[in-house]
């Protein structure tokens, strides 16, 4: 630990491991076991639970708590953990929580933005360059795929799925799966379009791209997508993949009223 970068007024533990060059300000707590990687920085009044792991240059501001105990009546008080990884940031007020499974952690990954006041609940699995905007909760045990928008206000119940690339609006209640590379919004919501502009930052375009609008319409009629005739990429590989995989909630159908929602 450098104890040039922490403010006399921290608390620092001594079980906790800190690399090189994390800057650690007033009145911030780091609690042990814990393990924060090089180049990080600890804003004010911020606590790092125990159990927590942290990758390298994470920006972590005023009053975020991370690696709280489960918000599950059901914890015993053991030892579970919270990983993150590289390269985010976590705005004034956020919430992360550590898992209810000592075997699986809370995920977190790279590249991802918390806004100020969102809240991760316990055993989520959330993917890289996510960003969850202001005053948004995930309750326990939600998975949300890479380069997912969520947006200010919303509300995604325990257990649902969120696929990657995706756009959820703001103040809506998220209670069944979100397709990958979709947009979704109403109440209650629906997908609407595909995530085109989030598509093409993200390098899906051209074939890659159609191929999507020619799955969506598919799905949007009726169609499964195991069914023959869909483009075989990735992004479509990705999809069967999703599906195929086993939902506690179910999957929200699409907002074209005369389309015939076989998984609503």
């Amino acid at each position: 630990m450098n104890e040039s970068l922490v403010h006399p007024a921290a608390h620092i533990d001594p079980q906790a491991r800190l690399g090189a060059n994390v800057r650690v300000s007033p009145f911030a707590v780091i609690e042990g076991p814990v393990e924060i990687g090089d180049d990080c920085e600890i804003g004010p009044h911020a606590v790092i639970h125990a159990w927590t792991r942290m990758g390298r240059n994470n920006r972590v501001g005023p009053h975020a708590v991370i690696g709280g105990a489960p918000q599950h009546t059901g914890y015993d008080g053991g030892e579970t953990w919270l990983e993150i990884g590289d390269n985010n940031v976590f705005r004034e007020g956020i919430t992360i929580n550590r898992a209810m499974d000592p075997e699986q952690p809370t995920r977190l990954g790279s590249d991802c933005y918390m806004m100020a006041y969102a809240h991760v609940g316990h055993d989520c699995q959330v993917g890289d360059g996510v960003i969850l905007t202001n005053n948004i909760c995930l309750g326990g045990h939600v998975e949300v795929g890479e380069r997912t928008v969520i947006g200010g206000g919303s509300l995604v119940h325990q257990f649902c799925r969120i696929g990657s690339f995706t756009m959820v609006a703001g103040d809506i209640a998220v209670r069944k799966d979100v397709m990958p590379y979709t947009m979704i919004a109403g109440e209650p919501p629906r997908h609407y379009r595909l995530n085109s502009i989030g598509l093409r930052r993200n390098g899906i375009s051209g074939t890659r791209y159609k191929a999507l609008e020619q799955a969506f319409r598919h799905l949007r009629d009726g169609g499964e997508i195991t069914d023959n005739g869909l483009p075989e990429t990735g992004e479509i590989t990705h999809l069967r993949k999703w599906f195929a995989n086993v939902t506690k909630r179910g999957v929200y159908g699409f907002s074209r009223a005369e389309a015939r929602e076989k998984r609503d």
